[in-house]
């Protein structure tokens, strides 16, 4: 197989891919606040100007999150030899926190064996540096494809995408016509092709209580008992007939495939100090408590209902809780996406997989929204597939790593579809 100059290209290419993964990883683009958006555009767009590349650098202006501070960079860069369809691969280059736990630098992008180690190297600038090396032995082995490869980096997937994806989309740079296929290389391993995700809905509820001296609670009325009661219904009530909810959507790990609710955070009385303060606390009756739930749905759950149910169990807690009062804030919401397993990108897809690996590939649905939710309902493109190496389970994690034999395989497959797709 490795006599097709198309895969010998990309096999060659193996210490480029190596270093180009590095320098990704080692600018720090953490999401909050977004540090070194358009640096990591500079850096890309450096690489593709120099190989003839047409590149856009778009900042989202207005988004969420966007400020002088901290704009919201993103970057498009395009290979065009004349008429025909366009493959476009998306990665999006911001990547969570550290977090504590490391055993390395988590921005060292230090290799060990078949490993790269720190933060983004599986979530996912793995995946990006193995679609540019995909690209890049492509348009050197087959100069004469018909049609465009486009290769995008984007802000924001981490917080939803509006400051990336979404805001590209609403622009038109993912409508059909302009761009025919797009696969994001999400780490969902080199041998699963990811068809789309649950859905999800973020929502804000906060009990509300009258504050008073925290000698004399009798005298006020505490928002985060009141608080208490809601999450004893939540575990009570809700989990229980969560859980009895089931998806045919093929969506792993297998927990996955019930409806699930994540309380993410608690907010209540006392804020918290500032770094550096060392006052003691104040005694006093919180009169405000907040929870953000992250609820994914199913696509077989209707989200007013969804909603629905929530509110339901608050307004029971009101009706039968002395002083029970409550406020509830939509965040965001995204519907479930799921691509046709006949679509083109799917099928080209599993057939360089099963070319690459020799075996077939295992079609799945992801637990986690990511930017194919915008690339679907926003820029109307049905197309479109998650495909790139890396494991799942290590995204956020401490120790992030993605094998550079996985990147390989990958990249070969790309290579693979791309010559499918615009021979």
């Amino acid at each position: 197989m490795e006599d097709d100059p198309l895969l010998a290209g990309v096999l060659s290419r193996r210490a480029d891919l190596i270093g180009l993964a590095q320098d990704l990883i080692r600018i720090p683009t953490v999401n909050p606040p977004g540090q070194n958006y358009r640096r990591i555009c500079d850096y890309l767009a450096a690489r593709f100007l120099a190989q003839g590349w047409e590149v856009d650098h778009i900042r989202a202006i207005g988004a969420p999150g966007d400020s002088d501070a901290f704009p919201r960079w993103n970057l498009i860069a395009r290979f065009q030899t004349g008429p025909g369809p366009c493959v476009h691969f998306n990665s999006h280059h911001d990547v969570v926190e550290p977090g504590h736990g490391w055993t390395r630098d988590p921005f060292a992008a230090t290799v060990e064996g078949d490993r790269i180690y720190g933060r983004g190297a599986c979530d996912m600038k793995g995946g990006l540096a193995a679609s540019i090396i995909a690209a890049e032995a492509f348009i050197a082995a087959r100069p004469g494809f018909r049609g465009a490869v486009e290769i995008s980096a984007t802000a924001d997937e981490e917080s939803g995408g509006y400051g990336g994806v979404a805001h590209l989309a609403r622009q038109g740079w993912f409508t059909p016509g302009r761009v025919d296929h797009v696969i994001i290389p999400e780490p969902l391993h080199k041998d699963r092709i990811c068809l789309g995700h649950r859905g999800v809905w973020w929502a804000e509820v906060e009990t509300k209580g009258r504050i008073a001296h925290g000698s004399m609670p009798f005298l006020g009325d505490s928002a985060i008992r009141h608080m208490g009661a809601v999450l004893q219904e939540i575990e009570e009530r809700l989990y229980p007939i969560l859980a009895t909810r089931q998806t045919e959507m093929p969506v792993v790990p297998e927990g996955a495939r019930t409806s699930t609710l994540n309380i993410n955070s608690v907010h209540g009385g006392q804020v918290e100090p500032m770094p550096g303060d060392t006052s003691l606390p104040a005694p006093c009756v919180a009169d405000s408590c907040r929870i953000v739930l992250d609820r994914r749905f199913l696509i077989e759950e209707a989200l007013p209902e969804v909603k629905a149910e929530v509110r339901r169990l608050l307004d029971r807690l009101a009706e039968t809780r002395p002083g029970f009062r409550y406020e509830i804030r939509d965040l965001f919401e995204v519907q479930p996406s799921m691509t046709d397993r006949d679509a083109p990108v799917v099928s080209s897809t599993a057939r360089a997989i099963e070319r690459v690996l020799s075996r077939h590939p295992e079609f799945v649905a992801s637990p986690g929204t990511y930017d194919q939710k915008h690339i679907d309902r926003i820029g109307k493109l049905g197309n479109c597939i998650a495909y790139g190496p890396g494991l799942l389970h290590l995204a956020h994690q401490p120790d992030e790593w993605v094998g550079i034999g996985d990147m390989l395989d990958s990249a070969r497959v790309m290579a693979l579809v791309l010559d499918d797709l615009l021979r």
